[in-house]
């Protein structure tokens, strides 16, 4: 479902500011895969998930999504087979309009252009079926500004938005660091739960090693744009935290610096 194919990106070039932010990123996920992604700050994990939905453009390599390249597709364009939940609860959605016209809006992401995205008395009964899963009764808040939301229920509404229409790639992009513990581990558990009833092809970058550990099929471990560590499978069941900082250790050899990545 995603492929990345020697994958390079340089931030400032030519300047004394240069970085290699992504340094020749091989990547394959199958249909269905959850991956998890974690590495310190500044090891190319944003830069990667922006690379994927359009944000950035490789300067070397190739982006194939389900088949097609879509290396020099824009964003907006993407955004039909891509869903991405943001770190701020308050990014990807519109804090003045109701949740109903939100879920309107993330519904005709996926149609043909012009189609209008007003809600029709099927399409709120449908909406509120959805709403109905998250368990956080906003399907009889439908009409409350988002704005009025908490954080949590704001992330969770984002997240129902990114997949209720059953994107090709979902990207977590450390979609619960700025909740309090209660809240991120109804996210935690909401993303479980979608991710495995849709069956979607999810890439999810966290500083939460715990988090990374018990979430996904496969573990990647990033470092200086690069890739050095994979796991999969049996590797990847029998992970714990301290494997992993044991893992880091040996590839690198030092520990992995102490800031938010090594969270647990």
């Amino acid at each position: 479902m995603l492929q990345l194919n020697r994958i390079f990106k340089v931030f400032n070039e030519g300047t004394p500011d240069e970085k290699l932010a992504l340094n020749n990123i091989d990547l394959q996920m199958a249909k269905g895969e959850f991956v998890t992604v974690i590495g310190s700050n500044g090891a190319g994990k944003s830069t990667l998930m922006n690379l994927i939905s359009g944000r950035l453009i490789p300067d070397a390599g190739e982006v194939i999504i389900d088949g097609q390249n879509m290396t020099t597709v824009p964003e907006h364009v993407r955004s039909r087979v891509i869903g991405r939940v943001f770190q701020d609860p308050m990014a990807g959605t519109a804090p003045e309009m109701t949740i109903e016209e939100n879920l309107a809006i993330a519904y005709t992401r996926t149609k043909r252009k012009g189609l209008y995205f007003g809600v029709t008395g099927k399409r709120r009964a449908f909406f509120k079926e959805t709403l109905e899963t998250l368990h956080l009764n906003l399907e009889n808040r439908i009409n409350t500004k988002v704005g009025m939301l908490s954080g949590g229920e704001r992330q969770a509404l984002s997240l129902l938005m990114a997949t209720f229409t059953e994107p090709k790639i979902l990207l977590l992009d450390e979609h619960t660091a700025a909740l309090d513990p209660a809240r991120a581990e109804l996210i935690t558990n909401l993303t479980r739960q979608i991710v495995e009833q849709y069956k979607l092809t999810t890439l999810m970058v966290t500083h939460n090693m715990q988090q990374a550990v018990d979430l996904g099929d496969s573990l990647i471990m990033m470092d200086k744009g690069q890739i050095i560590f994979d796991a999969k499978g049996k590797d990847k069941s029998s992970l714990t935290v301290e494997k992993l900082l044991e893992e880091f250790q040996r590839i690198r050899g030092e520990q992995m610096t102490n800031d938010r990545a090594v969270l647990i």
